[in-house]
């Protein structure tokens, strides 16, 4: 069995703005979709965001393999969620989305079945969609960091 461990860094300072570092790209990220004074999309558009790349790149694996050529591959993907738990109010509904749609558009001389059969590969396949679908252990540390200050 190969394992990889992928690892990010985040960061904000202040109010400023949350800036995550991947391999060796600043990843900028506003606090919501309502906050035009930040730039960059959302943790939630991010999500779904990298779950449409991974369609893609998984999408584009399984052709090559099953021999299907991919002239230009669409990946349309929304999200719809309750806003009442992330606001702080009383809710039983979760915070994160009740339901995701997701529209994928291949362009290719393969068959309606041939095409049938990538995309239920291409499902099994993506570690994205496994971690959506599928319970994933989450294990969350606080760790303190503690000021000293200097005593004239």
């Amino acid at each position: 069995m190969s394992t990889k461990t992928v690892n990010v860094v985040g960061y904000s300072k202040d109010n400023n703005q949350f800036i995550v570092k991947a391999q060796h790209l600043d990843i900028r990220i506003s606090k919501n979709a309502q906050s035009p004074e930040l730039e960059g999309p959302s943790p939630l558009e991010y999500l779904l965001a990298g779950y449409a790349g991974c369609i893609n790149a998984v999408g584009k694996l399984v052709a090559k393999e099953q021999g299907i050529v991919l002239k230009s591959l669409q990946v349309e993907i929304s999200g719809t969620l309750s806003l009442d738990k992330y606001q702080g109010k009383i809710s039983t509904e979760r915070a994160g989305f009740k339901s995701i749609e997701i529209v994928v558009k291949p362009t290719s001389d393969a068959t309606l079945e041939a095409l049938q059969a990538w995309l239920i590969d291409v499902e099994n396949r993506c570690p994205v969609q496994d971690n959506l679908v599928r319970p994933t252990p989450v294990s969350v540390v606080l760790f303190k960091e503690y000021q000293t200050s200097e005593v004239a």
